[in-house]
């Protein structure tokens, strides 16, 4: 009868074995900031599975993994021609995140590529609408319409841009130097306009002490008096001063005794 049971039961352990085995390598292992997108037979499920253990039962049911990470892009250098006729080169960096992950999935083939292809696109078109002296002075301006327009772009995709930042801007070395005179120019033009307020503001202190000397004759001598006294410091100099004729006045009033 023992040989009767292990004949009827003899199937039964591979098969648990290869159930158990089948069952074990349908787990699979996502990390937090990870979410699996799962198809059974080519239909999408509701929503992303994870973190975690998830089952994946295959080959009926097909994962693709996507990240929630921040992603960091470089744009390579793109050929920019200004509205001003300048042509440079400008890289950028964009920084965007999947808030979608079906949507990342379905939606657009590799939405990696996808992101930075619009990304190259969207530069070269904005800053082609731009002077020179805008994309310069108006960086900030400018990376907050580039992510802006990129970002309205790329949310059908599931994707959320966070920021976009013009990395460097790549000038010609004729309009450098163009510039460099510029600034040279805006410098002497300050410089100028400075020396020409303190000669201003120095002549109308000037007309102000001789008006108020002008008004007593006593002023004038005690100023001359002032003036050798200083003179009188420098011993190895030979000074001319002239003799104002009003001091000559004074002299005429005083009674002789």
């Amino acid at each position: 009868m023992l040989v009767d049971v292990l004949k009827t039961t003899g199937w039964i352990f591979p098969v648990g074995v290869f159930v158990f085995l089948y069952l074990f390598s349908c787990i699979r292992v996502v990390k937090e900031y990870e979410r699996a997108v799962i198809f059974r037979l080519g239909k999408v499920l509701h929503d992303a599975k994870g973190p975690g253990l998830i089952f994946v039962f295959r080959p009926i049911d097909r994962a693709v993994i996507v990240t929630k990470r921040v992603v960091v892009f470089e744009v390579p250098s793109q050929d920019v021609i200004t509205r001003d006729n300048v042509s440079l080169k400008v890289s950028a960096v964009v920084y965007f995140k999947v808030k979608d992950p079906k949507q990342s999935v379905i939606a657009v083939e590799n939405y990696l590529f996808a992101t930075s292809q619009i990304a190259q696109t969207t530069l070269r078109s904005v800053l082609g609408e731009v002077t020179l002296d805008e994309l310069l002075a108006e960086r900030e301006k400018l990376s907050q319409r580039l992510r802006e327009i990129i970002d309205a772009a790329t949310e059908p995709w599931g994707i959320e841009v966070s920021s976009v930042e013009l990395k460097s801007v790549d000038l010609p070395e004729q309009i450098q130097r163009a510039m460099g005179r510029q600034a040279e120019a805006e410098r002497e033009k300050r410089a100028k306009v400075i020396a020409s307020e303190g000669e201003l503001l120095a002549s109308e202190k000037l007309l102000e002490a001789a008006n108020r000397i002008s008004q007593n004759p006593t002023a004038i001598q005690m100023r001359y008096l002032q003036t050798l006294a200083e003179i009188a410091v420098e011993k190895n100099s030979t000074i001319l001063f002239p003799l104002p004729i009003e001091l000559l006045r004074v002299f005429e009033r005083i009674p002789a005794k």
